[in-house]
């Protein structure tokens, strides 16, 4: 301070600052000093990281672990591109532009709804059943789901699946109705009155918004057609579970709206696409409710997950009304459910009058969300008490697996009594669990991970890696050590036993690799096995990020699917081949049922063959190859697949083939082409064909065919000649149906698809009919000779082969 007060003193103020100066310099210097130190240090470390780094990356463990990643992962590619590459369209009537967002994979599933005809709701049955055929859908007959995310799609409303279905039965004025009267019913047509037309209401989730609306149909042949209308009613929130009812003349919708936290009452305008807000009828967030008259009340039912300690998809609450417009007043039990999900206490779709009994659809959602629907019979529904009892619906469970449209859930189900007395049914069905496409990736994440753990293992086992964990990881390393880590570790107890942990582990599989020595056999077995691990994990995880849900889905044509009948001929030294058969193509999507033509030995029981579909055993007399083209009034479906018991192929392959037939039904669509030409005609196999590039027959052991019209031909007068010739060779019966349809047309008969990979069964079981191929070929090229004395030749036919119906492209 005294300083500081001798500031006149130009002495002592210039001593004063000479210190001060030669103590800031002094500072300055420790300061540059001690910086210099810190960047030196800095410079040092991050050298010693870089020279780690460069002998890490350039060391012969890494070099050995990238170049297993590369090969498995040339593996994987292989296998991606195998198995899941697809350069045809899935659909065929599907363009692009709009239409084209649609059907995206979604992780709420990928329903859609199907239609159910029965004498009373627990006896319904698909509407294949009915055998109802549309020659404008090439559907013969029509077949489940009706309505689909690309019905809508196509028709430019983008969705990524359909549910919650809900009818409503619109008929004609009396008087037209009776005067349809006087016409007779039979069939279907018994089911519905002639003039009743359907509107179907159901949720969609659009695939822009991601958002879920009501979307509406209709339908004036009974349910297996439908026209979309459009979207009925969009809100700024999530909507679905659309439950329409009629009420004092009125129209009225009652849509889920939890997301606004409020249940809202919809009243039609102009039915079915203009709908106006009636009234906010509770101000809960009510999931999948719907209004019921019963006992002169009116009954609300619904459910509440917001509430606290309420079980999700296990709660239901009732609430009574002398109208449905309100006020409404809780019962006195709620809530009535608080229990399992599993249960069935969510509502599942429109309750039902039968037998003057009320029942109640509830769904289960134990195993997956939506895994099925329940059936109850309210026994008492009063202002004081509810009881209700499980019943079973009678209901066929979906044998398809993901085959299926159904497969994996159906969760929604409207019921409805119809003035014919029959009733009418539409559910939703999904073929993958909830929360499949999150499921897929982790397990893809997974298998990947496991890869490069088998790359390690590898490594070790070869000698090629020296330590899994780094050994300055390790609780033993002697090495030079980071000061501020280690300081770290010693005050941290959780990394000592990190360090440790890493030590056993590394003595550990160089303790293995010390006992396993590569050049012995038993070493060379354990590498083998564990590449092949790897091999194997490296698939699955493609197959996971890459396969899609695992489903070889149908192919839907002009908006419809149908289905076929499979039909193969074998005898009792083959039952091997044909139990294996059954068990793979019965879970194809569209195989209506199996017809086995038995034509030696004692025949098997259906039951002892493992089958999704129903399965025919149609014994025969005399051992012929005439027998496999015979007529069978067992067949309902048009299309017939002719596939000889020792083929096995994909399920995706037959629908595609299946597909394409749709399109050429005239023709005979198969997957084994050849090409007949040179003089003298000379049978010969595929791989002449594709060198000459074109095609002139299709074989029958593996073909699509009009039952109606390839049978006709074969038993006619015209091919008697040939059928004795079948007989006389034992062989030929293919070429003589392809010399029957080129006789009765100067247009293309034939249309090849190419199978991504087949399977030749009868190799594995030594009972191949044709066992000499020399022998074989010479016989059939006497039949050529012989047909074309009698019916003409087809040398002068040939057909290029077509990549975009050619599974690998030409």
């Amino acid at each position: 301070m005294g300083v500081y007060e001798a500031g006149g003193n130009g002495s002592i103020g210039t001593t004063t600052a000479t210190t001060c100066n030669c103590y800031d310099m002094s500072l300055r210097c420790w300061c540059r000093w001690k910086w210099g130190n810190h960047q030196q240090q800095q410079q040092n470390h991050h050298k010693l990281l870089h020279q780690r780094l460069v002998s890490l990356v350039f060391s012969s463990g890494f070099m050995f672990f990238l170049g297993c990643l590369v090969l498995y992962g040339s593996i994987g590619v292989f296998y991606g591109w195998l198995m899941f590459s697809k350069p045809y369209l899935r659909s065929t009537n599907v363009g692009f532009g709009l239409n084209s967002l649609g059907c995206q994979e979604d992780n709420e599933g990928s329903w859609s709804i199907g239609v159910f005809y029965g004498d009373s709701p627990f006896s319904l049955k698909p509407v294949e059943s009915m055998n109802e055929w549309r020659d404008e859908g090439a559907a013969w007959p029509v077949a489940n789901p009706v309505v689909t995310c690309a019905s809508l799609s196509d028709a430019t409303f983008p969705s990524n699946f359909v549910a919650d279905p809900f009818l409503y039965v619109q008929g004609k004025p009396l008087i037209e109705i009776c005067r349809c009267r006087q016409k007779a019913l039979s069939g279907l047509e018994s089911i519905l009155q002639v003039g009743d037309t359907l509107f179907l209401f159901y949720e969609t989730k659009n695939s822009i918004t991601m958002q879920g609306d009501i979307g509406v149909a209709k339908s004036t042949d009974k349910g297996v057609t439908w026209q979309q209308l459009g979207i009925a009613l969009d809100e700024d929130w999530h909507l679905s579970y659309p439950y329409v009812f009629n009420y004092l003349g009125q129209i009225y919708m009652l849509p889920e709206s939890s997301q606004k936290g409020e249940l809202r009452l919809y009243r039609a305008l102009n039915f079915p696409l203009q709908w106006t807000l009636e009234k906010v009828l509770i101000k809960k967030p009510l999931v999948d409710s719907f209004i019921i008259n019963h006992a002169g009340e009116y009954w609300l039912f619904g459910s509440d997950h917001s509430g606290i300690g309420t079980r999700k998809n296990g709660q239901l609450e009732i609430w009574c009304s002398s109208s449905p417009l309100g006020p409404w007043k809780p019962h006195k039990k709620n809530p009535i459910y608080n229990v399992d999900k599993s249960v069935g206490a969510r509502n599942g779709g429109r309750p039902f009058v039968y037998d003057g009994n009320l029942y109640r659809v509830g769904q289960d959602c134990g195993e997956t969300y939506g895994r099925r629907v329940r059936i109850f019979k309210i026994e008492v529904l009063t202002k004081d008490d509810y009881k209700e009892v499980e019943v079973p619906l009678g209901f066929e469970e979906p044998s398809k697996g993901r085959n299926a449209w159904n497969g994996a859930r159906y969760h929604h189900l409207d019921v409805q009594h119809l003035s014919s007395g029959k009733w009418i049914a539409v559910m939703d069905g999904d073929r993958v669990p909830s929360g499949d496409p999150v499921h897929r990736f982790i397990l893809g994440s997974a298998s990947l991970a496991a890869v490069t753990v088998v790359a390690v293992v590898l490594g070790v086992l070869l000698g090629a890696v020296k330590c899994i964990i780094p050994l300055n990881w390790c609780a033993h390393y002697s090495g030079k050590r980071n000061y501020i880590l280690l300081g770290w570790e010693r005050s941290n107890l959780f990394s000592s036993k990190v360090r440790r942990f890493c030590s056993r582990l590394n003595r550990v599989l160089l303790s293995v690799r010390g006992k396993m020595k590569p050049s012995t056999w038993f070493g060379k077995l354990v590498i083998a096995v564990t590449f092949v691990v790897g091999v194997a994990l490296m698939c699955r995880g493609v197959k996971y990020f890459y396969g899609g849900n695992d489903a070889e889905e149908a192919y839907s044509l002009n908006g419809h699917y149908s289905q076929f009948t499979l039909l193969t001929m074998t005898y009792d030294a083959r039952l091997w081949n044909l139990k294996m058969y059954v068990k793979h193509y019965s879970r194809c999507s569209s195989v209506k049922e199996i017809i086995v033509v038995w034509n030696k030995g004692r025949p098997p029981r259906s039951s002892d063959l493992d089958s999704a579909v129903p399965v025919w055993i149609r014994v025969e007399d005399q051992n012929s190859l005439n027998n496999r083209f015979k007529k069978d009034p067992m067949l309902k479906t048009r299309a017939v697949l002719e596939l000889d018991d020792d083929i096995m192929m994909r399920c995706d392959d037959i629908e595609r083939g299946f597909n394409v037939w749709r399109q050429h039904p005239d023709r005979i669509v198969g997957f084994y082409p050849r090409l007949i030409s040179g003089s003298p005609l000379k049978y010969r196999a595929e791989k002449y064909a594709r060198r000459h590039k074109g095609y002139n027959m299709i074989l029958t052991g593996a073909a699509f065919m009009d039952h109606t019209v390839a049978f006709e031909r074969y038993w006619s007068n015209e091919a008697k000649a040939g059928r004795e010739l079948v007989d006389r060779y034992f062989n030929c019966e293919d070429v003589l149906l392809n010399y029957l349809y080129a006789n009765a047309s100067s247009s293309q008969t034939v249309e090849y698809v190419r199978p991504a990979w087949v399977i030749d069964t009868s190799k594995f079981s030594g009972v191949a009919i044709s066992r000499n191929t020399n022998v074989h070929y010479k016989i059939r090229s006497s039949c050529l000779l012989r047909f074309s004395e009698i019916y003409g030749s087809i040398a002068d036919r040939k057909w290029e082969f077509d990549g975009r119906k050619d599974g690998w492209g030409l």
